[in-house]
């Protein structure tokens, strides 16, 4: 590509992220970032296909610093603060573009930016560490839908509704209900309660029944964990005991405990 056909690209690129972001709604119109831009509208589509390439080209190049971040990051011992530090800075990065990051996760976007498929591989590649840990409770793939999903819901009421959201902890909140759910009770560390002393000694008289049915819902927590670890172990180290085959079944069967949900 020549000097002057990529110095025309960045142009218009750069001209149509500066709207996005300054824009009361968000978008922009094809004209406003060609006359913004000074080319006609025969150079935008020959460099970017339609409106829709453009937008997507505009949330690569915005989302290209935050990702270099979480690129160049060293992973820690503890893949659960890892993990609570790329929700925090995914929620910050909203909060700090909130144009851009509506556009993002816009519906109109048939087709999801790279930027965003590159996050979320980041995401399962931390959620498989913990796994390897045995501190996840259900198969990486499933963990790291619920996690984004959660993330994103939660970013996109606060840059969409701040006058309705405006709890400063919302999102700390949520994140930790949603790894609570993902993660071991050990992973979580020991949990904090709200119960007096009176409460605690009446559920203590409550007797062995109690105890029984919490014994058994213990189990069936365990079993989730236990072949979601095993699984994660397997496929960092295949065993040569096995076919392809047997470890293509063996990891099935075991993302299927995995993700099973106690009744």
């Amino acid at each position: 590509m020549s000097t002057s056909v990529s110095s025309t690209k960045a142009r218009i690129l750069e001209v149509a992220a500066e709207l996005v972001a300054n824009s009361p709604d968000g978008d922009v119109s094809t004209r406003a970032v060609c006359e913004a831009a000074g080319v006609g509208a025969p150079a935008l589509y020959r460099h970017f296909g339609d409106k829709e390439g453009l937008l997507s080209a505009v949330v690569d190049h915005g989302y290209e610093t935050y990702l270099t971040t979480k690129r160049n990051r060293r992973p820690g011992t503890d893949p659960i603060q890892d993990l609570r530090d790329g929700w925090d800075t995914h929620t910050d990065f909203a909060l700090l573009n909130p144009n851009l990051y509506r556009l993002m996760n816009s519906p109109a976007m048939r087709t999801p930016p790279a930027a965003a498929l590159e996050s979320h591989r980041i995401l399962t590649a931390d959620l498989r560490r913990a796994a390897e840990q045995g501190k996840l409770r259900l198969a990486p793939e499933l963990a790291a839908q619920m996690i984004m999903s959660a993330n994103v819901g939660v970013s996109l009421m606060l840059v969409s509704r701040p006058t309705t959201f405006t709890d400063e902890t919302l999102s700390r909140r949520i994140r930790d209900a949603v790894h609570a759910v993902v993660f071991t009770p050990e992973a979580m560390g020991p949990e904090t309660t709200s119960v007096g002393d009176e409460e605690a000694g009446a559920e203590e008289e409550k007797g062995g029944a109690e105890e029984g049915r919490a014994e058994e819902a213990g189990a069936e927590e365990v079993l989730p964990a236990t072949a979601t670890h095993l699984a994660a172990l397997l496929r960092r180290t295949p065993r040569p005991d096995f076919t392809p085959g047997e470890s293509a079944l063996l990891g099935e069967w075991l993302d299927r405990l995995s993700n099973t949900t106690p009744e």
